[in-house]
């Protein structure tokens, strides 16, 4: 068995055991939150190769992460990523192997991806109405979606969770619809407020925005919610209803920002190391893997230096210009 070095650890004493691993910042949807409609993405020659990938995930397991999360962009669309799962999926000491989708493809790939070793899916779904799903996805379709929930389901997934962005005026009426379908679907799902990313033009934030509370009281209104003290390693907090076995998360960025407990780091497809999702603090790793390619030890050192880089919190603004300039499909999800 691989042997585990010392854990991560900030300077603020928190642990870092969870990596949140880009693949692509390609797409095939244009989320109206994520990125313009518009899209310019990273040449071949800016973006980690899948060697690098694994090399610098297996990095990271060697010390002490257990769990990652594959993401984009849309992971599916990165050519032979598959290759790439099936590496990690076979990391001695990585305990939990992750993916974030827009779902469009599992049709195709829910079950290569669970005898790769996947152990968990998170399926991002707005909207339950055709129409309105192609309108805030720009190129989504709807019914691929909700075949790609089935396919990940009949794969035999324990861990199945959407992911619900809800914008005022947009997709509110949907909130207890998609909590619904959750329910009969038996599987979790999360809802999360829209975080300032990238200068949106499509829509004014402030005026969209809805809290948690706001989403909570409204499903409260026909379920009971229990809060829970379950932690899957990630940001949502848990309820569940007595009647059901999903459970219902939130991510609250904004009203209830959940810095205190951050256990996660992201590596975007170009390299580059981010401490924190609101915070432009990074490291280059594709600079060490580029120049030093097979320097284990290199890597893993400036992995560890990294971690005095990562601030204690982040400061979201509504009523500000997005001090982020990088769209959601560039962080990593």
């Amino acid at each position: 068995m691989t042997k585990v070095e010392a854990p991560l650890q900030d300077r603020f004493g928190r642990g870092v055991n969870y990596l949140r691993l880009s693949v692509t910042d390609r797409c095939d949807f244009r989320c109206v939150y994520c990125m313009s409609e518009d899209m310019t993405f990273l040449p071949r020659a800016q973006i980690l190769t899948l060697e690098q990938l694994y090399d610098i995930a297996s990095s990271f397991v060697q010390l002490g992460v257990k769990k990652i999360r594959l993401t984009g962009g849309e992971p599916l669309v990165r050519n032979n990523v598959m290759s790439l799962i099936e590496r990690l999926g076979q990391l001695e000491n990585l305990e939990q192997l992750h993916l974030t989708t827009n779902g469009a493809q599992l049709d195709k790939f829910a079950k290569p991806l669970k005898a790769a070793g996947l152990t968990g899916i998170n399926i991002s779904l707005d909207s339950l109405q055709a129409g309105r799903f192609k309108e805030l996805t720009r190129f989504g379709e709807l019914q691929k979606v909700l075949n790609g929930v089935d396919a990940a389901r009949d794969a035999g997934f324990n861990r199945i969770k959407l992911n619900a962005v809800i914008l005022k005026g947009r997709n509110d009426d949907e909130i207890l619809g998609l909590v619904d379908y959750a329910r009969d679907k038996h599987i979790d799902i999360s809802f999360i407020e829209e975080m300032p990313l990238g200068n949106i033009s499509e829509h004014d934030r402030a005026l969209s925005f809805i809290s948690s509370e706001q989403i909570r009281t409204q499903i409260q209104e026909r379920y009971a919610l229990t809060p829970t003290t379950e932690n899957t390693g990630g940001p949502s907090r848990y309820y569940r209803m007595a009647d059901s076995q999903s459970r219902i998360g939130f991510i609250s960025p904004h009203s209830h920002n959940f810095c205190h407990l951050c256990n996660r780091v992201r590596l975007t497809v170009e390299g580059r190391l981010l401490l924190c999702l609101g915070n432009e603090h990074s490291v280059s790793l594709k600079e060490i893997v580029d120049r030093y390619p097979g320097d284990h030890d290199r890597l893993r050192d400036a992995i560890i230096k990294a971690m005095d880089l990562k601030p204690e919190r982040h400061h979201f603004s509504l009523d500000d210009e997005p001090q982020i300039v990088r769209f959601m499909n560039t962080t990593g999800g």
